[in-house]
């Protein structure tokens, strides 16, 4: 028998460490060659770790939300082969207290004639006891001991388990404990549906959720934002758009607000070219970029990402429709590959319908602005004679004051208004 371990691998581009994010393995399971046996987490992109040998799982070496080393030992597996690795730090394995380690042969047996008089058998709990009715609480946090199937049925009967007592081992509630504390009356239990619910669950932020909260808290402390608020008069555009996803051909993605909007931003950045820039506070320059990268915030099931169209200057409406079709799919299945997801000059967020009437979205820093869409709803307008019903939306931008002064940021608002209320000009060059 022999042992291999499975260290930390080197995932490139410089990572010293790496968020363990997910385990697919537990000690004591049977794993085979390229079994994935974890999965860590550098900046956004997660790397599977798969086992190298045929072997059983004998150690881990870290809990799900530990940040791990490059080279540090994550899994130590039993083998059948004779290789040995070095042994493990002894941190995460589960141990047999009352016998002889898994590895060790037991001692031979002694005489029968020395051998000691066996320990007593442990006996069997008595008959749980009628608890008290009104008994009185836990203390608050300390949370009653019960299996998940004792947990259910309390729930189910309305029955605040801080006030049964326990007659299992540690005070553990078990199905008699239950039954004893129904058969004390009515009073005893409150009515379904109507008992205070005063459970605690405690959810660790690990993995991307945590990425997003650190980015978030930067963006928070290190950037003085500006929102600006502007209505848009989409009536012609979605006409245009309608009208163009009628006719289009087969091969051509159907097309959204979004890569209208996309153009108007390319034609407003080049009026104001500071806007499409990162600002790299620590040193004191601001980067202000040529091409056009806009990222796309798209709401995954892990959590927020933001895949970027590159080059947005060189494409037409169709390609742009296209590639945010594409990119929004693989972050949404998790294939989004890094590249995809990071170098963004600039973002554009929506949350649809549910996009409300006004929002401050937060700046997706380094980067020194981001536009908001906000919901779509038809209102009257003022035409100078009468009110008309117009398509009317809100764009909710905010902007990095340290870099982008208030009329610079209400030119380019203005500018992507004037160019999506009159969306001939969009395909107008110049």
């Amino acid at each position: 028998m022999g042992e291999r371990i499975v260290k930390l691998p080197d995932v490139g581009e410089g990572i010293a460490e790496a968020e363990l994010v997910e385990w697919h393995v537990k000690v004591g399971d049977l794993v085979r060659e390229d079994t994935v046996l974890a999965a860590v987490m550098t900046d956004k992109a997660t790397v599977e770790i798969p086992s190298p040998v045929d072997g059983e799982v004998a150690w881990i070496g870290a809990e799900v939300g530990d940040k791990v080393a490059v080279g540090a030992p994550l899994v130590r597996l039993r083998t059948a082969g004779g290789d040995t690795d070095a042994p493990a730090p002894e941190a995460k394995e589960e141990k047999d207290e009352t016998g002889p380690a898994a590895d060790e042969a037991p001692p031979p047996a002694a005489p029968a004639a020395a051998t000691a008089e066996p320990k007593p058998q442990p006996q069997r709990a008595p008959a749980p006891r009628a608890p008290a009715i009104g008994a009185a609480p836990r203390p608050p946090g300390e949370k009653p001991l019960a299996s998940p199937a004792v947990r259910h049925r309390a729930r189910e009967a309305g029955i605040d388990l801080r006030q049964v007592s326990g007659t299992g081992p540690a005070g553990r509630i078990t199905h008699e404990d239950i039954d004893a504390f129904l058969r004390q009356g009515p009073g005893a239990a409150p009515r379904p549906g109507l008992a205070p619910d005063d459970t605690v669950e405690e959810i660790k932020v690990i993995g991307l959720r945590r990425r997003i909260a650190e980015r978030m808290e930067q963006a928070h402390t290190r950037i003085v934002p500006i929102t600006y608020v502007e209505e848009v008069d989409v009536t012609a555009l979605e006409e245009l758009r309608t009208r163009l996803n009628a006719d289009k051909r087969i091969d051509r993605p159907r097309l959204t607000l979004l890569p209208f909007l996309m153009r108007a931003m390319v034609t407003a950045i080049r009026e104001q070219p500071m806007i499409n820039a990162h600002y790299d506070d620590e040193a004191g320059v601001v980067r202000r970029f040529g091409g056009v990268h806009i990222g796309i915030a798209t709401q995954t099931d892990a959590g927020l990402l933001v895949p970027v169209v590159r080059h947005v200057e060189t494409l037409d409406i169709w390609d742009c429709a296209a590639a945010v079709a594409r990119l929004s799919e693989a972050a949404r299945n998790g294939t989004a590959t890094r590249e995809e997801l990071t170098g963004s000059t600039i973002t554009v967020t929506s949350l649809g319908a549910l996009g409300g009437i006004a929002s401050t979205p937060v700046i997706n820093r380094p980067e020194v602005a981001i536009v908001g869409v906000n919901r779509m709803a038809v209102r009257p307008l003022w035409d100078g004679r009468e009110f008309v019903p117009r398509q009317v939306m809100n764009l909710s931008s905010s902007f990095d004051h340290r870099i982008v002064d208030g009329w610079n940021a209400a030119v380019f608002v203005q500018r992507i208004k004037a160019l999506l209320e009159t969306p001939a000009l969009i395909f107008m060059e110049g």
